[in-house]
């Protein structure tokens, strides 16, 4: 029997609380009200940075696939709205993207790690990405994962579901 990278965990059946945040758009984002659809939610660390660039240029790129596949794609960091609504400009981005500035979405998710940077240890967000059904069930997790390339192994699962 194949073995799975550390990074990917498959899920069955497993239900994530709801929440609520702030959206791009002057919105608000629910994820029970997401269901219908499947769903994509990325969690990276921060609005124009290098890898977060190539993200969710990447999920940009490919939005029309997810769209085709029935599929919404939603991106979530700390940073405030105002941040996220430049980032969304600056890229064209074509989804939404939720601040989390409490972390209490990415402490729901487990995201939130102690990480090197410059010798010292910061708490940011591992760049992971969930995958839900169309009935809300959490299908597939990525963790602690590289930007490039990632999006596209996404949609390729999310074709399956």
């Amino acid at each position: 029997m194949a073995t799975l990278p550390e990074n990917i965990t498959f899920m069955s059946d497993q239900t994530v609380a709801d929440f609520v945040l702030p959206a791009t758009g002057g919105t608000t984002f629910k994820l029970s009200a997401a269901r219908g659809k499947s769903l994509v939610i990325y969690f990276y660390p921060k609005d124009g940075t290098p890898g977060c660039t190539t993200e969710s240029q990447q999920f940009r790129d490919l939005y029309s696939g997810f769209q085709k596949a029935g599929c919404e794609v939603v991106g979530i960091s700390r940073d405030s709205i105002e941040s996220h609504e430049n980032f969304k400009a600056r890229f064209s981005l074509p989804f939404v993207l939720l601040s989390d500035p409490e972390e209490a979405v990415c402490e729901q998710f487990g995201v939130i790690k102690l990480k090197n940077m410059y010798g010292k240890q910061v708490r940011g967000i591992e760049r992971s990405t969930f995958a839900f059904d169309k009935d809300g069930v959490l299908r597939r997790e990525w963790r602690g994962i590289k930007a490039d390339g990632h999006a596209r192994e996404v949609l390729q699962f999310v074709q399956t579901i």
